[in-house]
C-alpha cells in the first residue's frame, strides 16, 4: 500500500491521495487500510512520503560518493527514466507534498522541508568535499536541488526530458569551474 500511495502521490500530489486510490493502485483490501494505518489517509500520506522521501536520498547520497557530477547525471538519469517509463505523469512526490500542503497539511510541508534540507545537505557536503568553500557549497546545493527539482517539473509538464537535461549541462559546466 506504501508504494501504491507513492505512486499516486508522484502523479497527483499529497491532495490527491485518497484511500480508494490506494487500495486501487495497491490491489489491497480495503479493511487492511485500517489495521495497518489506524490514522487513516493522512497516516498514509505521511508515511508514504517519508518513504519516497528516504527512497531518493538513497539515491542522492550513494552518487554522491563519486561526486557532484556523478551525482548530478544519477538523477538526471533515474528521473529520465521514471518519467519516460510512466508516460511523463510520475513527479517529485516530496515536491507534491510541497506544493499541495496547505494549512490542515502544515506537518506535511515541513516533512517536504525536512527532506529538502536533507538532500542539499547531502549536496552540499559533497561539494564542500570537492573544495568549494561551506558557505558557497551550501548555495550551489540549493541551486541544484531548486534547478534540478524546477527541471522535473518541466520535463513532466512538457512531456520531455529536454528541460532536465539541459538543467544538468549548465550545472554541471558550473561545478566543474569551482572543483
Amino acid at each position: 500500500m506504501l508504494i501504491g500511495a507513492v505512486e499516486v502521490m508522484r502523479e497527483r500530489g499529497a491532495a490527491g491521495v485518497t484511500v480508494d486510490a490506494v487500495l486501487e493502485r495497491s490491489g489491497s483490501p480495503r479493511g487492511s487500510v485500517y489495521y495497518h494505518f489506524p490514522q487513516g489517509r493522512q497516516q498514509i500520506v505521511a508515511e508514504a512520503l517519508d518513504y519516497a522521501g528516504t527512497i531518493i536520498n538513497g539515491v542522492i547520497e550513494s552518487a554522491a560518493k563519486r561526486g557532484s557530477i556523478a551525482a548530478i547525471d544519477t538523477f538526471v538519469r533515474w528521473w529520465t527514466d521514471l518519467l519516460e517509463t510512466s508516460d511523463f505523469a510520475a513527479g517529485c512526490p516530496v515536491a507534491g507534498a510541497a506544493v499541495g500542503a496547505g494549512p490542515a497539511d502544515a506537518e506535511l510541508g515541513e516533512a517536504a522541508g525536512r527532506w529538502f534540507n536533507a538532500w542539499m545537505l547531502g549536496l552540499e557536503r559533497v561539494i564542500v568535499n570537492e573544495g568549494v568553500s561551506r558557505a558557497r557549497g551550501k548555495r550551489l546545493a540549493t541551486l541544484t536541488l531548486a534547478a534540478l527539482e524546477g527541471a522535473v517539473m518541466l520535463s513532466k509538464s512538457t512531456r520531455s526530458t529536454t528541460p532536465l537535461k539541459h538543467t544538468a549541462t549548465e550545472l554541471k559546466a558550473l561545478l566543474k569551474t569551482l572543483i
